[in-house]
């Protein structure tokens, strides 16, 4: 029986999958000119998407957990040196995800061991890891359709896997959206990289990237024009949202160690049936609209979406969206709240929302001491769906509403499902959130 339902939900996913192709027009996002290039693009992207997707969430959050609650053993997560400062002790690693890379001294000798390390839904991506360095030493971004060889634009356009590194600090105002090919990683470790006052990231119809210790503020949205998105094919592109990182379509995405604020539309948005994705280590600040994790409330192909959120601060001046959900399931785990300015997890159109030892601080406005927010709904709607909270820790008069059916509760408080760790040791496992500031020859 339980093989004849799996392949059921397999068929009925990929029926949906091929009623996707109706909707042409609202999946074309900011493409001009969807030729069949795109078109190809777009149908190994919803194959690879479906390959991704996990009939059994809940033991990817298992496994997540089991790691966590591994390197805390043993480990006083309250101590007064952890708290959020300037650390000038010697290096640590505080969660899984760090513990597999960091402190090492000869890491930019092995930086491809970064591709081990992913967890969560996002735990197959590898980047480049299979495929040459490439160094950035150019940061300037004057030609979309014949970008300079050394810049980022000519890196992220390539046919074969590259892993992305630079050659010095540098400031790169991108002039139109950075339209990525698969099989890449940008990891900006050991040098300063911002991606600032510009256009934002796009990671649309493809597969395995890595982004990894930059800082992308200040993204704003441009008006288009023909740009390259590969070595063999470039066209009109429309105006850009805005986005600091824009996920559609993709899927095999993690994005780690990543410090990003005030961007004119989202700072990640992960749309049209993305999955397979973790955001982790990265530090949010002073931005209202912060994560949306599904655009459309018709779009029930985000059914397939499953997003882990780990490890993360969402930090000052943070108002909503943190993230906004429609559809999919998503992990939310272990991450730091401050002080958000209306509420901080929202959703439509029934997302799973699994809650587990989060830190949720609320501001003093009495108005936003709620964490959760359901939109377009009426209770006796959102009740069923099934939003959990467990070992979260909520400060200063935080609440959070849970909904579901009890007996749907027990598929993730079950014996062999090992409970993340508790709210009080996110201090410890966010410490080192953001970028990094690695130096060469010296522990990260």
């Amino acid at each position: 029986m339980k093989m004849e339902a799996y392949h059921l939900s397999r068929l009925l996913l990929l029926l949906s999958f091929f009623a996707f192709s109706v909707l042409a027009p609202a999946v074309r996002a900011h493409i001009g000119d969807f030729d069949e290039v795109w078109t190809k693009r777009a149908q190994d992207a919803r194959k690879a998407a479906l390959d991704s997707y996990k009939e059994n969430p809940e033991d990817v959050t298992n496994q997540f957990n089991k790691n966590v609650r591994k390197l805390l053993q043993g480990t006083n997560s309250t101590r007064r040196s952890l708290k959020r400062k300037k650390y000038t002790g010697p290096c640590l690693a505080t969660n899984p995800i760090d513990a597999c890379w960091r402190c090492k001294k000869n890491w930019a000798q092995n930086r491809k061991k970064l591709a081990d390390c992913a967890m969560g839904f996002g735990h197959e991506a590898t980047g480049g890891k299979n495929g040459e360095i490439y160094v950035v030493t150019d940061g300037t971004d004057n030609d979309m359709v014949n970008p300079k060889p050394g810049t980022l634009r000519h890196a992220v356009i390539q046919k074969e896997p590259l892993w992305i590194i630079f050659a010095k600090n540098m400031i790169i105002k991108l002039e139109q959206e950075l339209i990525m090919a698969g099989d890449k990683t940008i990891d900006g470790r050991g040098s300063n990289v911002r991606i600032l006052n510009g256009a934002g990231i796009t990671i649309q119809f493809v597969k395995n990237i890595i982004i990894h210790g930059i800082h992308i503020h200040g993204i704003v949205s441009k008006e288009g024009g023909m740009i390259r998105d590969s070595v063999d094919h470039y066209g009109f592109r429309t105006q850009s949202d805005g986005d600091g990182i824009s996920i559609f379509g993709a899927s095999n995405i993690w994005l780690d160690h990543i410090s990003m604020s005030n961007c004119k539309d989202g700072l990640i948005d992960i749309i049209m049936a993305s999955t397979a994705i973790t955001i982790s280590n990265c530090h949010f600040t002073n931005h209202n609209e912060v994560m949306l994790f599904g655009g459309d409330n018709s779009y029930s192909q985000d059914k397939i979406m499953q997003v882990t959120v780990a490890f993360n601060h969402f930090g000052r001046g943070l108002v909503q969206r943190i993230p906004r959900c429609r559809f999919g399931f998503i992990h939310i785990v272990n991450n730091k709240y401050t002080n958000w300015l209306m509420y901080a997890i929202g959703g439509s159109q029934a997302p799973t929302i699994i809650s587990q030892g989060n830190r949720f601080t609320a501001s003093e406005n009495l108005a936003s001491k709620e964490v959760t927010k359901r939109d377009y709904a009426l209770p006796e709607v959102w009740k069923s769906w099934t939003w959990i909270s467990q070992g979260d820790l909520l400060l200063n008069g935080a609440t959070f509403t849970t909904s579901g059916d009890p007996k749907s509760k027990q598929q993730f408080t079950k014996a062999n499902m090992i409970k993340a760790a508790p709210g009080n040791t996110v201090p410890h496992l966010t410490k080192f959130s953001g970028t990094l500031g690695c130096k060469v020859n010296k522990p990260c």
